[in-house]
């Protein structure tokens, strides 16, 4: 202060801008090293039209896998390990559960509203189930390991998608046989159908996106994903664009015509699920570290990152509601890698799983 008083007016007003701009970098900068992203992704999440709205708790334990939602019913199923469980998306509440299973993934669903199937790794097989009671009717050996699954409309066919045989079993849904066989060049993750007789199949281990004519049973074009060890996927229909969810916080943008890549847009890191919402053309990531990515359909932007939870990266969008819902729960401390085990996953709190729902 006494140097300041003794400065003439224009020195001290020039000292004073001095030192204001220095505190100002300096806070930048430190922002920076702390997180400054963080910070962004938080105001993302914040600003942007979808927020966390519920946390249902289920107490029973086992890990997780894929979730589908049954619109019609009011339902979502969510792959349990030996179980499934079925959730009333009204009420939040248990409404039972597929039991004696050995490692499950994913289900799919018959249009006709009574079947559904199951992706029971562990057991080599597809189970099928009734839909009203929640019994098994019926074991289908299928190929090592089926991980994804789906029901194809135009032949009536369930798909299998085996990860450690590397193919595809093909179901036909009223004989309940495998009918085909489908070799595929790596190991396969997420499928969809276009309901026009294609199947498109993500291959994780070699970053690429097939096409298979359901009708030939044939793979009739593959595709660079664009990204790297592309996991979940989701298909805009009416854009005939296909959106596969990447390794190094990537999504791609595909047209499912031509293969082409048309965009790359950021989304959370540790992805395993996407979604697409026709009616406002959005596309979403769930991934890992707790962030839903909520991607523009036309600008490719990612408008909104939210954060939901660690561990949440397998999710279901509900277009009769708008929402989505997404799994996860609470985790203790990594064992120590060892020689049988050298990366280890932390253990999972029992009684701490949890749906979240997210929504405008």
């Amino acid at each position: 202060m006494q140097i300041q008083c003794s400065l003439p007016l224009f020195a001290r007003t020039l000292f004073a801008a001095t030192i204001w701009c220095t505190i100002f970098a300096a806070t930048l900068a430190a922002n920076a090293q702390s997180g400054g992203a963080t910070d962004r992704s938080s105001s993302a999440g914040s600003q942007g039209p979808y927020k966390v709205l519920d946390h249902w708790k289920l107490t029973d334990t086992g890990g997780w896998d894929y979730l589908l939602v049954d619109s019609p019913a009011h339902r979502v199923y969510i792959t349990r390990g030996d179980h499934v469980d079925v959730v009333d998306t009204n009420s939040g509440k248990l409404v039972g559960s597929i039991t004696g299973l050995h490692g499950t993934h994913g289900v799919a669903l018959d249009p006709d509203g009574k079947i559904g199937y199951i992706s029971d790794g562990g057991g080599n097989a597809v189970v099928v189930f009734d839909r009203s009671n929640l019994s098994t009717v019926a074991t289908i050996p299928a190929g090592t390991n089926p991980d994804a699954i789906l029901f194809e409309p135009t032949t009536k066919t369930v798909w299998a998608f085996n990860g450690r045989s590397k193919d595809i079993s093909v179901i036909d849904s009223a004989s309940r046989k495998v009918i085909a066989t489908i070799a595929v060049p790596g190991k396969p993750e997420f499928g969809v159908a276009d309901g026009k007789g294609n199947v498109y199949n993500n291959i994780e281990d070699k970053s690429l996106v097939l096409k298979i004519d359901a009708n030939s049973k044939k793979i009739t074009a593959t595709w660079p994903a664009g990204c790297e060890s592309p996991s979940g996927l989701a298909l805009d229909l009416a854009g005939n664009r296909l959106f596969p969810v990447c390794d190094g916080n990537k999504m791609s943008v595909i047209d499912a015509g031509s293969g082409k890549i048309l965009a790359n847009p950021s989304i959370g890191d540790g992805p395993d699920a996407a979604g697409w919402d026709a009616k406002h053309k959005l596309a979403f990531a769930s991934s890992g570290d707790g962030v839903l990515s909520v991607i523009d359909g036309t600008s490719y932007k990612t408008i909104q990152s939210l954060p939901t939870k660690r561990g949440a990266r397998t999710m279901a969008y509900d277009a009769a509601t708008d929402r989505v819902y997404l799994v996860t729960a609470d985790f203790g401390p990594r064992p120590a890698a060892t020689t049988e085990n050298p990366r280890p996953r932390p253990p999972v709190i029992p009684g701490s799983f949890e749906v979240i729902v997210v929504g405008r």
